[in-house]
């Protein structure tokens, strides 16, 4: 890297470096439409398999449709303006370059850091489930499951460093076989649907307020009030966490500023259609929604309700690819993610040097699936068995849906200062709902943020991320920040603030 520096706002210094640094961290571009299609789609897969189920528990149905229905709308305002942002910004570092050009390198970083967290943590949630799936197929003991989330990250790891074509090749592959087999339950499930009775089987005990099963159904439609629906909603998150992904593949597609609009709002409305289908039919069956709300498993649920417990595993392998189709699509982002925070130095450089042959940020991957798995060793050993379990599937869960509301909260407030200050970039794409729909998304993710805050089941997780942030801000303040280069998303940044301030 070259020696010479600059001293630039909020205390950062750039170096400039030489050729050689960027030709050690180049990628490749492959993806079309089609396949930032089934990026989006894929990342977010599993939450239809998954995870979203365990908002029955505290929401009943009711709560959970109602509170499903904000956080779509929530995510339709964030999809819109990351179609706006991303072809504006064409840079691999998504958010985190949105955020940089509009509020400066700290802002930049304060956004890059809840990304991370939500993507090295929402695989290692993801794995977990996988685990759980297969331990039930196979019966594999319950120590076995660390076992299952090593083989996981060792093959998907492996397929996302051998290349880009067949890192999006495997993407397509699982995210259509996923699709495949929710459609395959939901015609297999019609038959056996009775609303009133399985969905509607949730109660409040009135003295203690908790869930009871009510066996005959015809419970309320909000058993726990407004409280259920806020209470469900950082479950709802599941059925679209990740979406958002899709900028950070923006220097891997063939033309980022026509077909990454498309791809983000071709996934967001795939995605409202299969979580509402899984959200009405899946507790509709036997046996039911208060069961639902503490499976690690409802899809295999469903299909045991179906076709008894020996065709159930034989499908329920295959429903695994839901569970894949996520992991694999999120390792891909964690991967650039890091690749880009790292090439402009707000990480360690040496993490986004990419596979010479392939051209795959494989450094920044390995270090996200061992910072991932190393957490879930950590939980697993610490905490014993099946408590392990629940930590995992609440805890680390409600940790990365926590990254993940913040660092909504900040994309609504990049994109309204990007609208104010800088309305002269040019944008290939303006979002149809503009300011209000940022409006919306900001003001979702704070009444979401706010009950996290308030709950006393979700504040472990909240430690986890301040703990998080707090470490990573040390990094920075203390070295980071005096090592910053200017990479794509840094020098665009520099250009347009630099600009607007001599305006």
């Amino acid at each position: 890297m070259a020696d010479d520096s600059k001293q630039h706002e909020g205390g950062v210094v750039y170096h400039t470096p030489g050729q050689e640094y960027f030709s050690l961290r180049e990628l490749r571009r492959h993806a079309g439409v089609f396949s930032l299609w089934a990026l989006g789609v894929g990342a977010v897969i599993s939450g239809d398999f998954s995870g979203w189920n365990l908002g029955f528990a505290v929401g009943g149905w009711g709560g959970m449709f109602i509170g499903t229905i904000l956080i779509t709308i929530m995510y339709l305002g964030l999809t819109y303006s990351i179609a706006e942002m991303s072809p504006a910004l064409p840079h691999t570092g998504g958010a985190y370059s949105f955020a940089r050009t509009a509020f400066g390198p700290w802002g930049g970083f304060i956004t890059g850091v809840a990304e991370n967290i939500e993507y090295v943590l929402t695989p290692a949630v993801v794995v977990f489930f996988i685990g759980a799936y297969l331990t039930g197929i196979f019966e594999t003991p319950q120590y076995f499951q660390p076992v299952w989330w090593l083989i996981g990250y060792i093959i998907f790891v492996g397929l996302n460093v051998r290349g880009v074509e067949l890192s999006f090749t495997v993407t397509v592959i699982v995210t259509l076989i996923a699709l495949a087999i929710l459609a395959f339950f939901f015609v297999s499930a019609i038959p056996f649907v009775d609303f009133g009775r399985y969905a509607m089987n949730i109660g409040a005990d009135p003295v203690t307020g908790a869930a009871v099963e009510l066996p005959e159904g015809g419970g309320p439609f909000l058993p726990f009030g407004v409280y259920g629906v806020l209470a469900s909603m950082p479950f709802a998150v599941w059925l679209f966490l990740a979406i958002e992904q899709l900028p950070l593949a923006a220097e891997e597609a063939v033309d980022p500023r026509r077909d990454m609009p498309k791809g983000i709002m071709l996934g967001m409305f795939t995605l409202i259609a299969t979580g509402f289908l899984v959200l009405i039919i899946n507790p509709a069956i036997p046996d039911g929604a208060f069961k639902l709300g503490s499976s690690g498993e409802p899809i295999l649920d469903g299909f045991r309700a179906i076709y008894g417990t020996g065709w159930a595993k034989v499908l329920s392998l295959f429903a695994v690819a839901g569970l894949i189709a996520s992991f694999h699509a999120i390792i891909f982002a964690f991967g650039r993610q890091i690749y880009s925070l790292s090439r402009a130095g707000y990480f360690p450089h040496f993490l986004s040097v990419t596979h010479g042959a392939h051209k795959t940020p494989n450094t920044a991957l390995v270090a996200g699936a061992l910072v991932g798995y190393l957490v879930m060793l950590v939980v697993w050993f610490t905490q014993g068995g099946e408590q392990a379990g629940s930590f995992i599937g609440g805890v680390l869960l409600n940790m990365a849906v926590f990254g993940a509301m913040f660092s909504y909260l900040l994309q609504g407030l990049t994109f309204i200062q990007l609208r104010r200050a800088f309305p002269n970039i040019e944008r290939p794409y303006r979002s149809p709902f503009g300011v209000p729909g940022a409006v919306l998304t900001v003001v979702i993710a704070l009444a979401t943020i706010a009950f996290q805050l308030a709950d006393p089941l979700y504040q472990k997780g909240i430690i986890g991320v301040a703990i998080w942030y707090a470490l990573a801000i040390v990094y920075f303040a203390a070295h980071g920040r005096k090592t910053l280069v200017y990479s794509p998303e840094e020098e665009f940044a520099v250009r347009q603030r630099e600009g607007a301030a001599s305006m």
